[in-house]
């Protein structure tokens, strides 16, 4: 079974992380999917994205739950029947989930040069301490994106904008966790961030 890492944060909070090597008719046979969640899968015209969606599942059933058990609010935001908060991602041939008590975000990302094409969209405070010319500069706009993602997806408001409202503090070399804010109609709301890389992706997740 291809789980590729567990991290426990604290007794209420873990994450999941699942490396997608199964074939779409493997992962697809091993599944048991809701009416809603067949016609999503099977409307899918990328197979990768099929993929993604149905290890997502199978880190479901690693938490000891099932699609029966995930549910969306009207805002597209899910959460678990149980009570328990949850986010989800997934990224070309990884796929994550936080599962916490609390509000909790995800996000993993492949590191590519195409990123550069719509920093402009997406950074904002942060390019007070960017620089181009840094070796690391791919890595650092990753980061910063899979943190803003988590953000949105932990806020669950679609007005929210990555470049207006959400704020990454910068980290020191070799750190792996950091600040952010969210900054939203006058009112202001911290969040702690950890992240991680493995095998040219990115992951990052933000708790409160």
């Amino acid at each position: 079974m291809p789980l590729y890492k567990t991290i426990n944060i604290n007794p209420k909070t873990s994450v999941k992380i699942w490396k997608i090597e199964e074939s779409y008719e493997d992962l697809f046979q091993s599944v048991s999917l809701k009416p809603e969640s067949l016609r999503r899968v099977l409307g899918m015209k990328s197979e990768l994205h099929q993929r993604g969606f149905l290890s997502v599942r199978k880190l479901l059933e690693v938490f000891g739950y099932s699609d029966f058990d995930l549910m969306y609010e009207a805002c597209g935001k899910p959460h678990l029947k149980d009570g328990k908060q949850i986010s989800i991602t997934h990224s070309f041939h990884f796929s994550a989930v936080i599962v916490s008590d609390e509000s909790i975000g995800i996000d993993i990302e492949k590191q590519r040069d195409k990123i550069t094409v719509i920093a402009h969209k997406f950074i904002g405070y942060e390019a007070e301490y960017l620089h181009e010319n840094e070796a690391d500069y791919i890595k650092k706009l990753t980061a910063i994106w899979c943190v803003k993602e988590a953000l949105y997806k932990l806020f669950g408001t679609s007005m929210l904008s990555f470049k207006k409202h959400c704020m990454v503090i910068p980290v020191s070399d070799n750190e792996t966790e950091t600040v952010a804010w969210i900054d939203y109609e006058n009112k202001k709301f911290r969040y702690h961030i950890k992240f991680l890389e493995f095998e040219g992706f990115t992951c990052a997740y933000a708790i409160t």
